[in-house]
């Protein structure tokens, strides 16, 4: 059954009316998104267009309100593995479009391995699956078997203990071998909800069906995967139209299956290999899009906001006091790029934040967040609705920050030097008290202890 709950009839008409929101509404609307409370539709589109200066930095503070009380000082670590770059669409912003002329790659399992080996000498216990779409060269079932792989390897230091998965919409029966497969969480970007453009920058392909890939998370949820996560492209069509989108999918995932986008990505268009950014009318400034990232978290403060390294070093370290949660780390963008990443890869876009995964992470501790390489609530069941029902209660600190603070103490026995290690012990001490459960928290001291002494790992609450 399609459902179509994109009306883009009444996304404009909000959007038209907000351009005439008097300054005191928005004023009452931050009011009440400091108590936690839900804004309107209409409210959030105010919050989205305004212009007033004053108005624009009260909305910078309240997400930063929002996400401190929620997510704590907290940062979730991940890298994307790119597997093939076979592509049987022509995404007009896209390096990998099948009408580009490259050569193709797909991973050989022992290739693959050699991939993961590496992402793990860095630290990295959670990633993004990432391919191209093409059925023939890069079917599911090699989409599965790369998954398993990656579970069955084991090293010295662990292993990665969640694979998440941004490939493109498929079917039901193919969402049940994911979930199956014991995936973490489905990532679907929609690059847009504005159906014209969809239609305008995706001219051919499977992907050029608006309808099936808009309902791509419904099929998920259906096959079992209750953690999935949305994105756009924001650069593609008018941004704040996006935003909207956006929320009424949310909206639509909530009503229908008790629990909305687990994450939510804002990836913003940048330069890639045979596209050309003077193709694309709707650029997004920075300050536009530290706007839009600020209203996401105000609209929806218990969704996980993921920020990609297209952002520059910068914008990153801005955006994360504005409602991001998770960034990559280290990354490479094309297939095998972890092992070659000097010898000309082919990337689906340029990379922005080229640091070390150690100085990024590094970086974060300096500026007071806490590096979580947790994994946690996926190996705990705590997904979907159990994982929303913990974080509006407020109960999920008692679950985030032990396991953040735990992880971060292995990943520094592991991969820190002492400088790393005395920072490291610093932040335990700061966080610790800030666990109110006290067998939690006593719990979690023995742990660390544990982990510090060699005497165990792997712990988690």
């Amino acid at each position: 059954m399609i459902n179509n709950f994109i009306n883009q009839d009444y996304i404009n008409n909000i959007l038209e009316d907000a351009k005439f929101a008097k300054d005191d509404i928005i004023c009452r609307a931050l009011d009440r998104a400091q108590r936690g409370e839900t804004l309107t539709h209409n409210e959030i589109a105010a919050l989205l267009t305004t212009e007033n200066p004053a108005l624009i930095t009260r909305i910078f503070e309240i997400a930063d309100n929002i996400k401190r009380r929620i997510y704590g000082s907290r940062i979730v670590i991940f890298a994307p593995l790119y597997v093939s770059n076979y592509c049987e669409n022509f995404c007009a912003y896209c390096s990998f479009n099948h009408s580009h002329n490259f050569k193709r790659k797909k991973l050989s399992m022992d290739e693959l391995r050699n991939e993961v080996k590496i992402l793990e000498m860095m630290g990295h216990k959670r990633l993004a699956l990432e391919a191209g779409e093409s059925d023939e060269e890069c079917p599911i079932d090699y989409i599965i078997e790369c998954i398993k792989t990656i579970y069955d390897m084991k090293f010295e230091n662990g292993e990665i203990r969640r694979v998440n998965v941004n490939i493109a919409a498929t079917s039901t029966e193919n969402y049940r071998k994911l979930k199956n497969a014991q995936i973490g969480t489905y990532i679907l970007f929609q690059e847009t909800y504005h159906e014209q453009t969809y239609e305008h920058v995706h001219p051919a392909g499977p992907k050029k069906d608006f309808s099936w890939h808009l309902n791509a998370l419904d099929r998920a949820q259906d096959a079992g995967i209750d953690d999935v996560g949305g994105g756009v492209l924001f650069g593609l069509a008018d941004p704040y139209f996006d935003v909207m989108g956006l929320l009424l999918h949310n909206e639509h995932l909530e009503k229908k299956y008790n629990t909305g986008f687990h994450t939510i990505s804002v990836p913003r268009l940048c330069p890639a290999k045979g596209m050309n950014m003077e193709n694309f009318p709707n650029p997004v400034s920075d300050e536009t899009f530290a706007k839009i990232a600020a209203c996401i978290r105000i609209a929806v403060p218990f969704t996980g906001m993921i920020l990609s390294t297209r952002e520059n070093h910068e914008m990153r370290k801005k955006l994360l006091r504005l409602g991001i949660s998770q960034i990559s780390a280290g990354s490479c963008t094309g297939v095998g790029g972890y092992a070659k990443r000097e010898s000309g890869i082919h990337s689906q876009f340029i990379v922005s934040d080229d640091r070390s995964a150690v100085s990024i992470i590094s970086e974060l501790m300096d500026d007071g967040y806490i590096p979580s390489f947790c994994t946690a609530c996926y190996r705990g069941g705590r997904t979907g609705d159990r994982f929303m029902s913990l974080a509006k209660s407020g109960q999920i600190g008692n679950v985030c920050l032990p396991n953040a603070l735990m992880t971060l103490c292995e990943y520094s026995m592991d991969y820190g030097n002492d400088v790393f290690k005395e920072k490291t012990n610093a932040i335990i001490k700061k966080e610790l008290p800030l666990i109110e459960n006290t067998n939690i928290r006593e719990k979690t001291l023995e742990n660390i202890k544990n982990i510090q002494s060699g005497k165990g790992r792997d712990f988690f609450v």
